[in-house]
């Protein structure tokens, strides 16, 4: 957990930006980079969530009958995270394809034959004045694309969580 935190330490651009420089250029590595900058925030959502499922009675009544911790985790522990979880993954693809955007914006996404959002921002920004559109289409895909996403999470956790009832 300390090296999440010290991840976490990093504001998720500037960490993206620090390992695509020591990685290099390339797809795969922008897909790596987005990965371990998003990994922290799930490995101490996981880690909150396992601990206080762990201490609640029915993991306690599974320990104490003498039930196998990997059998009390699977049954008992991991569906009633999976919610939360599901919820996370939503918002980290919104924030995965932000970043995405940002590195290709910044020229260090996706190499050229490949199109991205944030490139096409990038060349077409030149032709803002003549064609306004240019820009306007790939912006406004990247924000219904996000929008969407976080839209969809909202929506899982009224749906799956049954403490958060809107009255």
């Amino acid at each position: 957990m300390r090296l999440c935190d010290a991840l976490l330490a990093f504001p998720p651009i500037l960490l993206a930006i620090v390992i695509l420089a020591v990685l290099g250029p390339g797809s795969l590595t922008v897909v790596l980079t987005v990965a371990i900058v998003s990994i922290p925030a799930f490995a101490r959502l996981t880690r909150a969530q396992v601990l206080s499922e762990r201490s609640r009675d029915y993991a306690q009544v599974a320990e104490e009958v003498g039930v196998p911790p990997g059998r009390i985790l699977v049954r008992h522990i991991l569906p009633n995270v999976s919610s939360t979880l599901l919820v996370q993954i939503t918002v980290t693809l919104a924030s995965a394809v932000l970043l995405e955007a940002a590195l290709s914006f910044l020229g260090l996404g996706t190499p050229p034959p490949a199109r991205a959002w944030g490139s096409m921002l990038t060349v077409d920004r030149g032709y803002l004045t003549m064609a306004p559109w240019y820009g306007i289409f790939p912006g406004l895909a990247i924000t219904l694309f996000v929008m969407g996403f976080y839209l969809l999470g909202d929506g899982l956790r009224d749906a799956l969580d049954p403490q958060h009832q809107k009255h």
